[in-house]
């Protein structure tokens, strides 16, 4: 019998943040407060946004165009790290964001140790910056990811998860062959 399997994982879709980052200058280039603050947001290689802006007031207003415009496009806030507000040149200030690509493991520890103390009859495991829980009855699969669910919302792990399947059994959605 093939086993079931799926992956905890925690991504933010690129694709996604640079639509955000469009909007939101839209916004700002537009909105009266911001018109003239020769404000900026660029994404920076796969992992890092730089906010920049006249003063830091204008920053935080742009922060906050920037947020909404990310949980519109439901992009999660909990994977950004906002590093201090720094002075740049000219007198602006400039913040940096740091987006979380994958699971740190003690995170992943936590989750591990959260399913195994849970009794399931599943094996969870950490493989890279995911971890997988597989396990042969679709029941205790089940209740595991209500477990994982609950365990992340009781424990206030700061990241958002992401379930996606990755077993070698496709489950109720047949095979594709007809």
């Amino acid at each position: 019998m093939p086993e079931n399997t799926f992956d905890i994982v925690s991504k933010i879709d690129l694709q996604e943040v640079s639509n955000a980052i469009q909007q939101a200058l839209k916004e700002i280039h537009t909105r009266f407060d911001l018109k003239d603050s020769k404000s900026s947001i660029v994404l920076e290689g796969k992992d890092a946004i730089i906010l920049q802006s006249v003063d830091e007031f204008k920053l935080k207003a742009v922060n906050d165009v920037f947020q909404q415009k990310l949980v519109k496009r439901g992009v999660p806030l909990k994977g950004l790290t906002y590093s201090a507000v720094e002075s740049a040149l000219g007198g602006t200030a400039r913040q940096r964001i740091t987006m979380q690509q994958g699971i740190p493991i003690e995170k992943a520890r936590e989750i591990v140790k959260l399913i195994k103390n849970s009794k399931k009859k599943v094996q969870a495991s950490i493989q890279g910056d995911l971890v997988r829980v597989s396990g042969k009855d679709r029941e205790h699969h089940h209740a595991t990811r209500h477990t994982h669910r609950e365990g992340t919302g009781d424990r206030q792990i700061d990241q958002e998860f992401k379930e996606k399947s990755a077993g070698l059994n496709p489950g109720r959605f047949g095979t594709g062959k007809r």
